[in-house]
């Protein structure tokens, strides 16, 4: 793209400011400006003029999940299921790993922290050796598709080269980058994080399937025979990756897809539930749960809406091939944005400054008639890494590892 079509482009909406400092950049600064305004879908800071906050849920019903007491009644018939598809290489993993250990301290990507206590423990190495787990078991290897963003991907990769794949064949093992999503003021006017560079961020879980396929690894996976997909969270150090049982329950109950759930560990924990949204299966924020629904009781006097989302969940290609071809609704975050000032000086906020745009997974979840809710015990499937101390946390974690019989 020439100075000329930018320009064209950014005119059509309303983002000549983008080219502000053009002549002050020298050349490669110039080339990557210019790429940048190629590849950058302009269309959704729309929705800011719109004034399309969030989208309004339907009517909110339950949704029964496989609890344990079943899944243990029929796990051995789940495991030879699963480990089938397995071995036929029918299964394939997709990490989600585009974000950074801010969080926790540090300024590298979230799977290179460090929780080890008396040796080197990696997040990314937990979770190679819990799939890793599923390989010596089935004796096949399962493709693993890591997905990065524009901040971490050359460093993820070469640590995750530099350590060996922590043991991983890496003939099994594909790198691609989420697309970004421009980040705007409140006037919908996308802000500049250096004069040669567009302020964005990723585009949120929900959009790992359109990245996975601009890369051209969807395709791929496709020939090379994967029918289904578990895409997973980085932070989760004690989570079950391409779990045969799990596997075999969502293949033997016929669900379009399958999501890892743990019982909730009170009534106002922070954590995403499954229900049924107008008939079709969704996902409700913990903030969205009203008093009327945390109230419901099912058919056994237990709480309705009592199943919190860990973000492990299974797909099925040839469905979500079908989801790719439709727009996913957009969702707006008011955020803190690091950014140029009027003057073209760098700007912290200590306040929320302008918008970022994300698709959900919880829609994608949404365009498919069913999905198996599947129970796994939070102390053996759940420690997620979300902060330092505290819950969820390093140190959280750290203990469960140890109740699991994990070396740290």
């Amino acid at each position: 793209m020439n100075y000329k079509e930018a320009l064209e482009k950014l005119q059509r909406f309303g983002q000549e400011h983008v080219l502000a400092y053009y002549d002050e950049l020298n050349d490669s600064q110039k080339e990557e400006l210019l790429s940048q305004i190629a590849d950058t879908d302009f269309s959704v800071l729309s929705s800011c003029k719109d004034e399309i906050k969030e989208n309004n849920k339907g009517q909110i019903s339950p949704l029964k999940a496989m609890q344990l007491s079943e899944i243990t009644n029929k796990k051995e018939e789940f495991i030879k299921i699963g480990m089938e598809a397995v071995k036929a290489g029918k299964v394939g993993a997709v990490l989600l790993a585009g974000g950074m250990g801010t969080r926790l301290g540090s300024d590298n990507p979230k799977g290179m922290y460090n929780i080890g206590i008396t040796k080197d423990v990696y997040i990314f190495q937990r979770l190679i050796e819990n799939l890793m787990d599923v390989v010596k078991s089935a004796d096949a290897w399962v493709p693993l598709y890591v997905m990065t963003s524009d901040k971490n991907h050359t460093a993820t990769v070469n640590f995750l080269k530099e350590h060996d794949y922590f043991g991983y064949n890496s003939d099994y093992i594909t790198f691609f980058m989420q697309e970004m999503a421009p980040a705007s003021d409140y006037e919908g006017l996308v802000y500049m994080e250096e004069k040669w560079k567009i302020s964005t961020s990723p585009n949120g879980n929900g959009g790992w399937y359109s990245s996975m396929y601009k890369w051209g690894i969807a395709q791929k996976a496709m020939e090379d025979g994967v029918e289904w997909l578990n895409v997973f969270a980085v932070d989760n150090v004690l989570q079950r990756i391409a779990d045969p049982c799990f596997v075999g329950a969502v293949i033997e109950s016929g669900a379009a897809c399958g999501s890892k759930v743990v019982r909730k560990c009170a009534p106002d924990e922070k954590v995403g539930v499954m229900c049924l949204e107008d008939g079709k299966p969704s996902i409700i924020e913990y903030y969205e749960l009203t008093d009327e629904l945390a109230d419901a009781k099912d058919e056994n006097g237990d709480p309705a809406y009592y199943f919190g989302v860990i973000l492990n969940y299974l797909f099925k290609i040839s469905d979500l091939e079908k989801i790719r071809e439709k727009k996913l609704p957009l969702h707006i975050v008011e955020k803190k944005i690091p950014c140029l000032d009027k003057d073209g000086e760098k700007v912290k906020p200590e306040e929320p400054n302008g918008y970022k745009f994300e698709q959900l997974v919880l829609d994608m979840i949404h365009e498919l008639d069913s999905c198996l809710p599947f129970e796994v015990e939070r102390n053996k499937e759940f420690a997620p890494i979300k902060n330092k101390t505290g819950v969820d946390s390093v140190e959280s974690a750290r203990q469960l590892c140890k109740e699991n019989g994990i070396t740290l």
